[in-house]
């Protein structure tokens, strides 16, 4: 089993940062790909970001050059660094981790772009 736990989500005005954190309860290196996904009312769940275990990085086309993603091995955390936000990456964001065949999901953190 996987435990991820979200946190770093808020209000924020268009044009500003927010840097979101995974934190999970197994080492991180033995995960094979880790990434962050959203969902905005009303819409589906869509992939953001994702990193390997070789810090290989896919990007939606909508945040590429905006957002990055990062792994901490020491603190079994993975980032997602948002610059530039706007009104439209509003939704809840998800930590997801594939470990040994099976996807794990933390509860999510709301992000909020508004002025």
């Amino acid at each position: 089993q996987v435990q991820l736990v979200e946190s770093g989500g808020g209000l924020v005005q268009p044009g500003g940062s927010l840097r979101l954190s995974c934190t999970s309860s197994i080492d991180i290196s033995s995960i094979n790909i880790m990434g962050w996904h959203r969902q905005a009312p009303g819409k589906q769940r869509e992939v953001v970001a994702l990193i390997t275990g070789r810090d290989r990085t896919t990007y939606a086309d909508s945040v590429r050059g905006r957002f990055t993603v990062s792994r901490d091995n020491a603190k079994n955390t993975v980032h997602l660094q948002m610059n530039g936000l706007e009104p439209e990456d509003t939704a809840v964001y998800y930590c997801q981790a594939l470990w040994n065949s099976q996807y794990y999901w933390g509860q999510g953190t709301q992000v909020t772009v508004s002025s």
